[in-house]
């Protein structure tokens, strides 16, 4: 943009409005509608810029001389207007109607159909915002202003500002209470957008950013559903919205364990129908492209159908049948954060339709402020941080009304699975306090567990994993843990088989020379590293990945520079980008040991769940235990060892690490050095010493009580018990 207005303002330079009336207006219009869409600079002085060069513009574009020149600087304009700054808002508005009014004269239905359009979807816009006048009336010229424009932006011809008219038409039927209309108006535009997304052939990311440009949408569907005390569609949007690349690609990889063979052979036909299909038209190679997107809609709907009989998953997903596979002791608390309210679902089998909570119960500005804070403190006063964790989730219980969430749910519930949303993955909120003392722990003693959507809970349940007796495990490859080595020795000594690469032996090339297809567990006890600006450069630290010396230019793509002035060599690490490329296909559990494994992207506003668990789930595994924050090297072993003890006893996997979170928190130094010499570990007299001579050395009488040294690990994905 800044380059483009040092082109105009040099053109100007011999475009004289003198010697050139007509290229010095085109250019001052130009460069008005430049400067309303500047970034740079400041936004009130750029829009006044704008609507000097308009004004300047209309010197020479007079209705009579050049009326269609007119109309569209009339539009330019009144789009100034509409968005100015400065002024009287009011009057700003009522400028901008009498510009839209003005350009309508001449950009007609018959002589400029999308003229006529575009600024019919602006005089739209500036009804649904007036002041002045009656509320109701203003919304309804807006909404058939709104229909006027949707004559033009269809379907099929423009289907992106055909989203944009139904989303504002949606709006103005939300605004004027036609709550129905609003419904099936942001029923037409979500489904647009997902025939948008389905005509994208490649490129996740694309993908992406058209979720994070529409999720809004998903949003005031959701609200509108909650206001027809439609609970169960709303939660079905609230899935529609989240993870659908991770969704998609799961649904696909398993295919061959969710569907019956011939179910699949058809899938796989009208995949490739489809991609062929889209490929034309992305690539204008078909001869009648009408007739192939009415053809590609129906390849779509016989899919869909086919999926959704046995699976309904992604658009299809429906609440009823996902309830009904629900034990009467489970119970979801699924989070949903919109523009200006966090919305609580507590589902489970007792009821038809989801209890939600009401949005006025929790502040979200509060609880933004606290994770701001929390955040701040964990990435910059780390010690701060881990000194007032407990005071910190004993106020984020009160934002949350934890209380008040668990009064909802029947007493007969013992076992609870928390689904967040965004920032929330990053919060343990199965440390969450609860009144007198108690904990979600003792509330729901079948285990507390995390999944990103309830969807994700369903493709789990079609992974079978009954067998854990072989152990793969990569133990300590950067040689600089003091405890890593007596964790994964001792957790080795559980399993039938196990294949261990330990220290300089776990390098990258040792873990891509593994067959991982038939392991049961795999454990990963290393450093970790999450990428906050590129999460899918996250990764696990393995052997000779960190460089002594950095190289001259640090390629972003193969390097990753630490904040201890080290450099990563990507290429020699686990990074999530590979994960996706790993075959778990017979695990069980993947426990990442490490720090930081389970933060996810939650910058990304696309409802994706992107991050190290998001890989291991994609690769196979049916369960992944994670870390929230840089974990301790000492209390992360004991933690670990006793949560493979308590999965030998037979525990589901949350099940077994919470239990294993509870002894930890409560554990005394007596119980401690009984505990190392009554469970036989099979450590070397001269490392048995050395530990517990650690354990003595020890200041508190209860040294792991702070939720620090317990919480930072959670469990995901995991299936619930049978019914």
């Amino acid at each position: 943009m800044e380059t483009a207005i040092q082109f105009y303002q040099a053109a100007l330079q011999v475009y004289t409005h003198g010697a050139f009336p007509q290229e010095w207006a085109n250019t001052r219009n130009n460069l008005a509608n430049v400067y309303r869409k500047r970034i740079q600079g400041d936004k009130t002085e750029n829009l006044e810029i704008a609507i000097h060069y308009d004004q300047n513009a209309l010197q020479i574009y007079t209705r009579e001389t050049f009326p269609l020149d007119w109309a569209k600087t009339q539009d330019s304009l009144g789009n100034c207007y509409l968005h100015r700054i400065r002024g009287n808002r009011e009057e700003n508005i009522e400028a901008a109607i009498t510009c839209f009014q003005s350009a309508l004269q001449i950009s007609t239905y018959e002589a400029d159909p999308h003229n006529w359009a575009a600024t019919q979807n602006n005089l739209a816009l500036a009804y649904s915002n007036r002041i002045k006048g009656n509320r109701l009336e203003n919304l309804a010229v807006a909404i058939q202003s709104y229909q006027n424009a949707l004559n033009i932006y269809t379907h099929f011809t423009l289907p992106e500002n055909h989203v944009k008219s139904l989303f504002n038409l949606g709006l103005a039927y939300r605004d004027s209470n036609q709550m129905l209309l609003a419904k099936t108006t942001f029923l037409a535009a979500i489904q647009t957008v997902e025939s948008l997304r389905s005509e994208i052939v490649s490129g996740n990311e694309t993908k992406q950013k058209l979720a994070e440009e529409w999720n809004k949408l998903y949003q005031r569907m959701v609200e509108v559903c909650l206001n027809l005390r439609y609970n169960d569609q709303a939660i079905e949007y609230v899935e529609r919205s989240k993870n659908r690349n991770l969704v998609e690609l799961i649904l696909t990889k398993d295919r061959h364990t969710i569907f019956p063979q011939e179910v699949v052979a058809q899938l796989d036909r009208l995949r490739d129908e489809i991609a062929s299909s889209q490929s034309q038209l992305q690539n204008a190679t078909a001869e009648e492209p009408t007739a192939l997107v009415q053809h590609l809609q129906q390849l779509r709907q016989q899919r869909n159908e086919l999926q959704d009989r046995y699976l309904p998953i992604g658009s299809g997903f429906q609440f009823q049948p996902f309830q009904s596979t629900l034990s009467h002791r489970t119970a979801i608390v699924e989070f949903y954060i919109t523009n200006n309210q966090l919305l609580v679902f507590i589902i489970t089998n007792q009821t038809q339709q989801p209890i939600v909570l009401s949005p006025d119960l929790i502040n979200l500005k509060k609880l933004e402020n606290w994770a701001n804070n929390y955040l701040n403190a964990y990435s910059q006063k780390k010690s701060h941080w881990q000194r007032r964790l407990t005071t910190r989730l004993h106020l984020l219980a009160k934002i949350l009304h934890v209380d008040e969430i668990i009064k909802q749910i029947p007493t007969e519930c013992n076992q609870l699975i928390l689904i967040p949303h965004r920032y929330l993955h990053l919060l343990p909120l199965h440390a969450l306090p609860l009144p007198r003392d108690s904990s979600l722990f003792d509330r729901f003693p079948e285990g507390v567990s995390y999944a990103p959507s309830c969807q994700l809970l369903q493709l789990a349940q079609t992974r079978q994993r009954p067998e854990f007796t072989h152990l793969f495990a990569v133990q300590n490859p950067t040689g600089d843990l003091t405890y890593t080595d007596i964790e994964v020795e001792t957790i080795q000594s559980y399993f039938n088989t196990s294949n261990l690469l330990k220290q300089k032996i776990a390098t990258k090339e040792a873990v891509d020379d593994t067959s991982l297809a038939t392991v049961h567990c795999a454990h990963f006890s290393c450093h970790g590293y999450f990428n906050v600006t590129e999460p899918r450069k996250s990764a696990l630290i393995l052997a000779n990945a960190q460089l002594n010396s950095a190289p001259t230019q640090i390629d972003a793509e193969n390097y990753l520079s630490l904040q201890n002035s080290g450099v990563l060599d990507l290429n020699k690490c686990l990074t999530l980008d590979s994960i996706f490329t790993l075959n778990l296909e017979q695990c069980r559990l993947v426990t990442l040991s490490a720090c930081e494994t389970g933060l996810i992207d939650f910058r990304n506003i696309s409802d994706e769940y992107i991050g190290l668990p998001s890989g291991f789930l994609y690769a196979g595994a049916s369960s992944v235990v994670s870390s929230l924050w840089t974990v301790n090297d000492l209390s992360t072993a004991f933690l670990m060892i006793r949560f493979y003890q308590n999965l030998q006893k037979g525990l589901p996997v949350a099940l077994a690490l919470n239990q294993a979170q509870l002894w930890l928190k409560d554990l005394t130094k007596e119980d401690l050095k009984t505990w190392i010499e009554e469970n036989q570990l099979p450590l070397n007299p001269t490392v048995k010493i050395n530990l517990l001579r650690r354990v003595y050395q020890l200041e508190d009488a209860k040294p792991f009580q702070s939720p620090f040294y317990w919480a930072a690990f959670c469990a995901i994905g995991e299936q619930w018990r049978e019914k």
